[in-house]
């Protein structure tokens, strides 16, 4: 039996949200864990200025929770720790949200998505103006899980490659994030079917990822374990 379910888009610094809820209340501790976690990273940062710009893992802290989570995934997927930062965010928000007894706890954060939830999840892939960009997507039915999106060509964060899109699938949010980033750095050049299965082997290389799709040049390239595929109308 599907339960109503309540949504809401809530922007808190770069952070652009989608909570998604059947309790009113833990929409609110979805924001509140928003706000605070950013204020304990920003705190962080204030004081430990290398973590915010290294593109390499640092060291492990024991606090806060959000600079650990982030710590922890980058070292897995030998990368610097902000690449996690939006894929722990909503980790953090969607263990806050579980408190309140709820059954469906979902955290859109700038594409990186942390759900669990007793019903399925319809989630589209955004790749800027590419054909396929938000006409395909997942149908998520299996929880936890984690999914992330990197683009070398159409997104703000920083990629080494030049992937449309590399998606990863993870139990958590934090650590497809930063896979995600891994992944997209290995694809570029000429030889798009090269490019792919070098991305692909560098995500599931990584302990805890589960599946991994690229797009690229027109192809894409799938592996491991994905959710079922769904078409999106526009």
């Amino acid at each position: 039996m599907t339960s109503e379910l309540f949504k809401e888009h809530f922007v808190h610094k770069e952070s652009q949200c989608i909570i998604i809820s059947d309790q009113q209340a833990a929409i609110q501790a979805a924001k509140e864990s928003i706000q605070h976690n950013y204020l304990e990273l920003e705190l962080y940062v204030r004081a430990n200025p290398k973590f915010l710009h290294t593109l390499t893992p640092i060291p492990v802290p024991e606090k806060p929770v959000v600079a650990r989570l982030m710590a922890e995934a980058a070292q897995k997927a030998d990368v610097g720790p902000m690449a996690a930062v939006a894929g722990a965010i909503a980790d953090l928000a969607v263990e806050d949200m579980l408190r309140f007894g709820g059954e469906v706890a979902v955290v859109e954060d700038g594409g990186e998505i942390s759900a669990k939830s007793n019903q399925t999840v319809d989630v589209a892939v955004a790749a800027g103006d590419e054909p396929l960009s938000k006409r395909f997507g997942f149908r998520l039915a299996q929880f936890p899980i984690g999914v992330a999106t990197s683009s070398g060509r159409f997104s703000h964060a920083l990629s080494f490659g030049n992937a449309e899109a590399a998606v990863v699938f993870c139990k958590n949010a934090c650590l497809a994030d930063a896979t995600a980033t891994a992944v997209g750095n290995e694809v570029k050049g000429d030889n798009a079917e090269a490019a792919i299965q070098s991305g692909i082997s560098r995500g599931l290389s990584i302990e805890g990822v589960e599946g991994v799709l690229i797009l690229y040049k027109g192809q894409v390239g799938t592996a491991g374990k994905i959710p079922q595929m769904i078409k999106i109308e526009p």
